[in-house]
């Protein structure tokens, strides 16, 4: 069956001939997503996007010769790969030019007494602080640190979680 055909049909309301419309041209526009927009996705949602337009055009007989109807899917294609490109281009100069004020300053970061975190690390019982001390100052993975003290990775971790809690009681309360 032609695409004429095909496009006739579909002004009478033939599902069937919408779905075989749409898997004839699918391939065809995802490829000239892929060839243009460089990414899988924005080609998948340009298929997307054209075979609405196109589906609406033809139910509503806009189109005028039904045997172009590769042609007007290609310019279908061509208009909203540049209204894309066109709003892309939107987005980003609004976004140098008042991007600054959508982002809100993060919250500053609390200065630490280095003084205090030392006193509140020699609080901490023995093995606490061998755990908080090979995890976060040599930087060794739970498994690492329990290899070393002879201790399970889950006991590692719980051993680490009470230490932190610690710490934080023991510098807030000093604070």
């Amino acid at each position: 069956m032609s695409d004429a055909h095909l496009a006739v049909r579909i002004a009478d309301g033939d599902s069937e001939a919408e779905a075989e419309v749409c898997r004839r041209l699918a391939p065809r526009i995802r490829l000239y997503g892929l060839r243009h927009l460089r990414s899988a996705s924005a080609a998948d949602d340009l298929v997307q996007q054209v075979l609405v337009k196109m589906l609406e055009a033809l139910r509503a007989g806009r189109l005028v010769e039904p045997e172009k109807l590769a042609q007007f899917t290609l310019g279908t294609c061509r208009m909203t790969v540049i209204d894309l490109r066109r709003t892309a281009r939107r987005q980003e100069r609004l976004l140098a030019e008042f991007g600054s004020d959508l982002i809100p300053d993060p919250p500053p970061v609390p200065r630490l007494n280095d003084g205090q975190l030392a006193r509140c690390v020699q609080m901490l019982k023995e093995r606490e602080r061998s755990v908080v001390v090979l995890t976060f100052y040599d930087e060794q993975t739970a498994g690492e640190a329990a290899g070393f003290l002879g201790i399970t990775e889950t006991n590692v971790r719980v051993i680490r979680h009470r230490a932190l809690r610690n710490l934080r009681s023991c510098m807030e309360a000093n604070a």
